[in-house]
């Protein structure tokens, strides 16, 4: 019965990735979108489903992406972005495969879930909101075209990929949050004429995949937790 079960989880997940991505690929061809942001897009959706199953070959296609968007984010003066998925991103995500491949599962499967407490919660908010009252002053004073956006997402990703590296399930909180800012902000740089839809897309699908990762995260440690107390 549980495997049963199991097996139409897969297929369902199977599908529903495979949808996003044939979407990602018309929406590329019918608004000529630039092959940048398709192939940021379809290395990010990749990574997030791969990373939400604890796989550390999620990595792989990170890099990939981080260095495509990180151009992209140059190409429409989103500074913050850019430094993020530069500086910070691909240094990170070469670091988490390392880390998430010594915290492996005994069948290999997948990594093994963590959660972290709530005294270590409380002080990350208070970093991000410092961090992000200083950032958007910053880039405000360099033009940027959405300060306030921008030093949101680049500070909440710097958490959230903190937190991923950690395997703590706390991160889809923090990439629920940055995929609904970050899409808000690539809808309104596609409405001035961009050829990003494929960002923006990319955005809504991490936003989906978040949501559902984080429930499904919620599940396993609980099943964990019950396994211990048992």
């Amino acid at each position: 019965m549980i495997n049963n079960k199991l097996g139409r989880l897969i297929k369902a997940e199977t599908f529903v990735f495979a949808c996003m991505l044939l979407f990602l690929i018309v929406n590329a061809i019918i608004k000529h979108d630039s092959i940048q942001a398709f192939i940021s897009a379809f290395c990010g959706i990749t990574y997030t489903a791969l990373a939400g199953k604890g796989l550390p070959v999620c990595y792989l296609f990170g890099v990939c992406g981080s260095g495509f968007y990180g151009f992209i984010s140059f190409q429409n003066a989103l500074w913050g972005n850019l430094i993020l998925y530069v500086c910070y991103y691909i240094p990170m995500q070469i670091l988490g495969f390392f880390k998430w491949n010594k915290n492996l599962k005994q069948d290999k499967s997948s990594i093994v879930k963590a959660s972290i407490s709530k005294k270590d919660l409380i002080i990350l908010l208070i970093l991000s909101l410092i961090g992000i009252s200083v950032l958007s002053g910053v880039l405000y004073h360099y033009n940027d075209t959405h300060p306030i956006l921008d030093s949101a997402t680049t500070i909440m990703s710097v958490i959230g990929m903190y937190l991923t590296v950690r395997r703590a399930v706390q991160q889809w909180i923090c990439w629920i949050i940055v995929n609904a800012l970050s899409l808000y902000m690539w809808l309104s740089v596609a409405l001035t004429g961009a050829k990003v839809w494929s960002t923006v897309i990319m955005w809504a699908c991490y936003l989906i995949l978040g949501i559902y990762f984080y429930i499904q995260w919620k599940k396993e440690l609980k099943l964990q937790a019950d396994e211990i107390g048992s």
